[in-house]
């Protein structure tokens, strides 16, 4: 009888040596990172911002004042939190959410009190700076609305020689105390005394004057401090605002009286450590008695808060900003307690 050679099933088939067992019936997972190393970069990225917010002080200016151009954005680093955290959830990695919290930490410490408001009723004086804008097509809508606003004393920026006429005809009845250099005029309710320019810059873009108030004189410094620009060869252009803001902290560091009043349109920032020889004499109304981050350019979307209200020897009762006018800033004001 013959018989028929033994031919082993597909279960007793012998596996080649070479080829990989796979164990317990899981399939090969190659090429995919382990759970542990997921959201490496993401994590590293939430550190470093962190760290960048932390030490915005310390950012060289050497290199296209990069220092000042991150200062002025500052508050926006803020935004980096809610992308890294959905980052970090499509990544499915504990490592990178957990690393988040560096930057949410450091933003909340440095702006946290912004977001609440500080002010408080009462004052004495209200003070009022505002960029008018020297392509205003509306100079009269813009006057009557300042003249509206209750403010003792008004700091209007970019006048030319055919809107200032418009504003001293319609804030003459409001405001029967004023005086114009160039492009710099001071408005007020109560006399002014000791009006002059303060040369910052070549050509007149500050002025200094007291200001005869129920309760004493104020040094009230109206300034406009040089532009800005970003271009591809200089990066953040900013020394002829810095050197403007340097003749500007000399002359309030000279001030005689006890209370000074400094406001205008500075393009740039308090966080900006260009400026600090300014402001660090002084203190932010919008810092101690606003609402929030006081944005005002451009008016259409303010995206930083360039026009500036600070003081020395008076305390600041709140701040606030005021609805559009013609202009492309935001007027600012502030009740203060003299």
């Amino acid at each position: 009888m013959l018989s028929t050679p033994h031919r082993p099933d597909a279960a007793t088939r012998a596996v080649p040596a070479d080829l990989p067992r796979k164990r317990d019936g899981a399939r090969s997972r190659a090429g995919r990172v382990p759970a542990g190393r997921r959201g490496r970069l993401i994590a590293a990225s939430a550190l470093g911002g962190a760290l960048l917010m932390m030490l915005h002080a310390r950012i060289p200016n050497e290199v296209g004042q990069l220092g000042s151009l991150f200062q002025t954005f500052l508050p926006w680093a803020g935004l980096s939190v809610p992308v890294l955290l959905i980052l970090a959830a499509v990544r499915r990695s504990r490592l990178a959410a957990v690393a988040v919290v560096a930057p949410a930490v450091v933003w909340v410490s440095l702006f946290g009190g912004a977001v609440v408001d500080k002010s408080s009723a009462g004052g004495d004086l209200i003070v009022l700076t505002h960029n008018v804008d020297e392509a205003n097509r509306e100079p009269g809508r813009t006057a009557r609305a300042l003249a509206r606003s209750g403010a003792h004393v008004l700091a209007l920026e970019e006048l030319s020689a055919k809107t200032t006429p418009v504003y001293e005809r319609e804030l003459a009845a409001s405001h029967p105390y004023h005086s114009v250099h160039l492009g710099i005029g001071l408005w007020s309710t109560y006399p002014l005394h000791r009006v002059e320019p303060v040369p910052i810059m070549p050509w007149t873009r500050a002025v200094r004057a007291t200001v005869d108030t129920p309760k004493g004189p104020v040094a009230v410094f109206a300034a406009h401090l040089a532009s800005v620009r970003v271009t591809p060869t200089t990066g953040f252009a900013t020394a002829r605002r810095n050197e403007a803001g340097r003749n500007l902290a000399e002359a309030v560091a000279a001030e005689q009286l006890p209370r000074v009043v400094v406001m205008g349109d500075f393009n740039g920032t308090s966080e900006d450590t260009a400026l600090k020889p300014l402001t660090s004499q002084l203190r932010s109304v919008q810092r101690e008695a606003g609402a929030g981050f006081g944005f005002t350019w451009p008016a259409s979307t303010p995206l930083v808060r360039i026009d500036q209200i600070l003081v020395r020897g008076v305390s600041p009762a709140s701040s606030w900003s005021l609805p559009a006018t013609g202009s492309d800033h935001l007027p600012v004001a502030a009740s203060l307690r003299l």
